[in-house]
């Protein structure tokens, strides 16, 4: 029997505006509680046993439900962003709001809206067929957005029972075109500071004749990391990095070219060396990055104050390709800044490091979910597969420890705004992803 779509999304609709109202920032670890028990009722309102393990701030989730010869496992997170500054945002954060044929909320994109469009894609699977004709594992944590740093060893331990035939990552997205966009990998990722410190207290800018400036000091060594084009100057960064394959590289070829309509988006001044088309492309799925996320130290209210800092401070992340690893890109930082004449700035390490990870784009799963999205967007929306995201996230373990393909595939769009004001989603996406949750499943089962 055919589900009532209509009914299906207006349902999910309503469960995401009950979620979005939870106030799930990991950062500032607000309302994870709630919202893990939020998402524990709604996981057993459709048949899940759910096992709530302790994180180190937030519950993990693992619920399974469903009985068959095939097993998907699927990982989210319900945690979110902080949603300042919010005085940019044109509607209040935490409320769902639809204007345009789109829906605002701080997490409707990441991850609330992908876990609400995959649930109701499930509850409509079963309304079709009558059961859950496949086993489905999920695991759902709620420090994503900090790292994830009880997600790595709880897979480790727990990887005999999170074997599946696939994994469905947390995200994907939707191009201008309307085609989908799906990944098989994501970069890796390491959160620094810079510290540089000259006095015990701020001077009086006459001293800067013979005291350093410690912005001046943090933003030269800043300037000796990478060049102009973006490539990392670090001795020894790349030794690491694993070359795209033939086949790898082919695929980049395929994939059409969006880079003008992500400018426009964003009102992007210009990419690093005019990268458009396959460059663009390879920068973003083989690449390493180095990026400053933010310059901070001295006087910045209005008007002049004539003050020497007496310390200062840059935050810094590194995305990072297979085979590199996080620790040995720190030594190499520190080893640099030592001998260019920069060792008395201090090297702080953030959060929890992710390792890269990338499945095989030939793998009979991860196909299986570009013929399904092909079908689901319909004529002339054929899917677009990257080899990698250019973002990150905590897939490393699921590759690494459980042996398991994995594909993203989701709701998202290139003017999602994620982490900033105004995040959402079009709704027409939204209802798309609950079509293909749905068949995705049920073609899973029938493998």
């Amino acid at each position: 029997m055919e589900p009532n779509w209509t009914a299906v999304t207006d349902r999910a609709l309503a469960d995401l505006t009950d979620l979005v109202k939870m106030e799930s920032v990991s950062a500032q670890g607000r309302m994870l509680e709630e919202t893990a028990s939020a998402v524990t009722r709604l996981l057993e309102a459709e048949g899940f046993k759910v096992e709530r393990y302790p994180g180190r701030a937030a519950p993990v989730l693992l619920a399974e439900a469903g009985e068959g010869p095939r097993t998907l496992l699927i990982y989210n997170h319900y945690d979110v962003q902080p949603e300042t500054p919010v005085e940019l945002w044109d509607s209040p954060p935490f409320q769902v709001t639809e204007r345009g044929g789109r829906l605002y909320g701080r997490g409707i994109s990441d991850d609330k809206g992908e876990l609400i469009s995959r649930l109701a894609g499930l509850r409509a699977l079963k309304e079709q067929v009558g059961r859950l004709p496949l086993k489905v594992k999920w695991l759902i944590e709620g420090e994503e957005e900090i790292g994830s740093p009880s997600l790595e060893g709880f897979v480790r331990q727990h990887a005999g029972r999170l074997r599946a035939d696939g994994c469905w990552w947390e995200f994907g997205s939707i191009d201008p075109q309307g085609r989908p966009v799906l990944y098989a990998g994501l970069k890796g990722i390491i959160c620094l500071e810079l510290r540089c410190q000259v006095a015990d207290s701020d001077l009086h800018s006459s001293n800067g004749a013979v005291v350093d400036n410690p912005l001046w000091r943090l933003a030269s060594a800043v300037a000796s990391l990478r060049d102009a084009s973006g490539r990392v100057t670090i001795p020894g960064f790349y030794d690491r990095v694993h070359p795209p394959s033939p086949e790898d590289l082919a695929q980049l070829a395929k994939i059409p070219d969006e880079s003008a309509a992500m400018q426009q988006a964003y009102g992007i001044r210009g990419f690093l060396d005019q990268a458009a088309g396959p460059a663009y492309y390879r920068r973003m799925n083989f690449e390493p990055v180095l990026n400053v996320n933010g310059f901070h130290g001295g006087y910045g209210d209005a008007g002049s104050k004539t003050v020497l800092p007496a310390r200062g401070m840059v935050k810094l992340d590194f995305r990072l390709v297979p085979d590199q690893r996080p620790e040995e890109v720190v030594r190499l930082l520190r080893s640099h800044l030592a001998a260019s004449g920069f060792g008395d700035i201090e090297v702080i390490e953030l959060e929890s490091h992710e390792l890269p990870a990338r499945s095989p784009i030939d793998h009979p799963f991860i196909q299986l979910a570009v013929q399904v999205a092909d079908e689901v967007a319909g004529p002339g929306r054929s899917a677009v597969l990257h080899p990698s995201s250019g973002g990150s996230g905590p897939m490393h373990p699921f590759t690494e420890y459980v042996g398991v393909p994995v594909v993203s595939a989701g709701i998202g769009n290139h003017a999602s705004r994620v982490h900033a004001p105004n995040e959402n989603i079009r709704a027409e996406d939204f209802a798309r992803g609950i079509r293909f949750a749905a068949r995705f499943m049920e073609r899973i089962s029938q493998l």
